[in-house]
Order: structure tokens, then C-alpha cells, then sequence
């Protein structure tokens, strides 16, 4: 293979081709024991775009994985997921012995007809692009370890035509215990969760100071891309440690702007609503009446 180049996996087939696994039991899902796969350091410069999910669980992996732009120590559990058409680069040190885990790889096929093939889509660890893998704890761990057994014994079961209910009701089971966990992973790093809070807050008081926004108003797609976050993940970090999503934190800071030039300036509401980036300043009295129950003008003549 070429270096430096995105390398289609077309089908489970074709992954366990490549990684010389031999052949899958079933064509749409395996669960492949990660210490048997083999990673050269050949491959480091080698970008995977599968076209099937892949949920994976890697323990005591030396490398790392190009997983949006966090590098991650895998001595502890760590989990992540990839959606079809999604691309990932894993970056080995030493492919010795001591690793651990395991990949869930699922077809879409396997869904169809079926609720996963619409539901899959809620689980929005699967858009973060990939921003964010999920850190387990021993007991969390055990679960999905559990599940994923599970699975296995099904596909390697008899088939009938209630296998695939059977198996993406058990895939269902694993994806809502990794929300619960990464819904936990939210609340558990504080620290971190509070300086992004504090870089979005310095972020948005930097666009609002401008003289004029030229750009209109800030995006939520702008803003996560400033702190390296998906939109998604930056909305449900803030959801989770404040109950307000990344679009009303931006109106929350336009108001404070507004209600600082509404009673500090001599400036229009016109002016004003134009200098906070709207491009009428309609737009900008029903969203300032919306959240505080006056108009501009009234707020000013209730504080001045």
C-alpha cells in the first residue's frame, strides 16, 4: 500500500484480509480479539475509512490514535467509536505482546428493516468526528464485556430470522450503557469540562468586542472548532455541566453584551442590534424580548 492515502475497508472481509485474521464467522458482524491483530509500523502513515462500524475497546496499546485532536493513553480502558465513512490513523511505537480488547465490527446491513438502522444515528458519540474517547472504569468495563459476549455467542449461534433482532437489540443495550458512561466521563472530569467553559467564555467576550461583526454572529460550528471539539460534543459537555447547549450560551453572552451597550452607550437599537452582528434589528428585538420580557428600548429606559 501506498503511504500517506486513505485506504477504503469495503467489508468485514476485507478487514480481517488485511490484517491477516483469516476469514470472519459472519459476513455483517465479528468481534475481533484485539491482541490478535497485528499493526506494522508500515502502516502508521496509513489513514482506515471502513465502511461498517467499529467499536473497540483497547487496553496497553503503545500507540496512538489520530482520533480528532486528543492523543490517548491506553493503559486504562479506553473505548471509541467510528461510524461508516469516518477516518481514523493508528500510530504504533511497538506492536509487542500485553495488549488487550476487543473491535465490534457491524455492517449497516445487518440493521435493515430493522429500528437500529434510524436509532443508531442518536448516539452522537458516533458524529463527534472522532473527538473524544470514552474512559472506563473496571466495573463499566466488566459490562460491556458481558454484552459483547453476548453478541458473539448469538452470531455463532444457529442462524433464524430472529438473529439480527436478537443481535442489534444487544448492540442497542451496549450503545445506551456507553452513554451512560460517557454521560459519567462528562460529570467526572470537571476540571477540564470548566476550562473549556472558561475558553468559550473568553472566546465569546473576544467576538463580541469586535466594533462591528463583519461575520454575523458566532457559530456553534465556530465556536467548537476554536476549542478542537465537535459541535456535537462541545453542546452535550455544556448540556451536561451547565443544562444550556452551546447556541444558548452564545445568546446568553449576546444579551450581556446588549443590556452593557444598551445602558453604557449612546448607540441606536439599531446600532446596536448591527453591531452585535444582526443584519435587522427586528431579529434583535424579539430575541432580547424573549429573554428578559422587554425591548430594548424599555430595558434601556427602565435602567438609564
Amino acid at each position: 500500500m501506498k503511504s500517506n492515502h486513505v485506504c477504503r475497508v469495503t467489508s468485514i472481509s476485507e478487514f480481517y484480509k488485511v490484517r491477516n485474521l483469516g476469514a470472519p464467522d459472519h459476513p455483517l458482524i465479528s468481534l475481533v480479539d484485539y491482541s490478535l491483530s497485528r499493526h506494522s509500523k508500515e502502516m502508521n502513515s496509513i489513514s482506515w475509512m471502513p465502511d461498517f462500524y467499529c467499536i473497540a475497546l483497547k487496553r496497553g496499546l503503545d500507540a496512538r490514535i489520530i482520533y480528532g485532536q486528543q492523543e490517548y493513553d491506553f493503559d486504562k480502558g479506553a473505548m471509541f467509536f467510528i461510524a461508516p465513512g469516518q477516518v481514523f490513523k493508528v500510530e504504533v511505537n511497538t506492536d509487542a505482546p500485553g495488549k488487550s480488547g476487543w473491535m465490534l465490527l457491524v455492517h449497516p446491513d445487518l440493521f435493515w428493516n430493522l429500528p437500529l438502522a434510524q436509532s443508531i444515528r442518536k448516539y452522537k458519540y458516533f458524529g463527534y468526528s472522532v473527538r473524544e474517547a470514552l474512559f472506563l472504569l473496571e466495573k463499566e468495563e466488566s459490562i460491556l464485556n458481558g454484552i459483547v459476549q453476548t453478541i458473539r455467542q448469538e452470531y455463532l449461534s444457529v442462524i433464524d430470522k430472529f438473529s439480527p433482532k436478537i443481535i442489534a437489540s444487544q448492540i442497542e443495550v451496549l450503545l445506551n450503557y456507553a452513554e451512560r458512561f460517557y454521560n459519567r466521563q462528562f460529570l467526572t472530569r470537571e476540571v477540564s469540562n470548566h476550562r473549556v467553559l472558561e475558553r468559550l467564555e473568553a472566546l465569546l467576550n473576544e467576538y463580541f468586542e469586535q466594533p462591528i461583526l463583519q461575520n454575523g454572529l458566532p457559530t456553534v460550528h465556530h465556536l467548537a472548532e476554536q476549542l478542537n471539539l465537535s459541535p456535537d460534543y462541545l453542546t452535550t459537555l455544556l448540556k451536561v455541566t451547565t443544562g444550556l447547549s452551546t447556541q444558548q450560551h452564545i445568546h446568553e453572552m449576546l444579551i450581556k453584551k446588549a443590556k452593557e451597550k444598551l445602558t453604557g452607550t449612546q448607540l441606536s437599537v439599531t446600532e446596536i442590534a448591527y453591531a452585535l452582528g444582526f443584519e435587522h434589528s427586528q431579529s434583535f428585538n424579539k430575541l432580547f424580548k424573549a429573554k428578559t420580557s422587554l425591548t430594548p428600548s424599555a430595558f434601556r429606559q427602565a435602567n438609564c
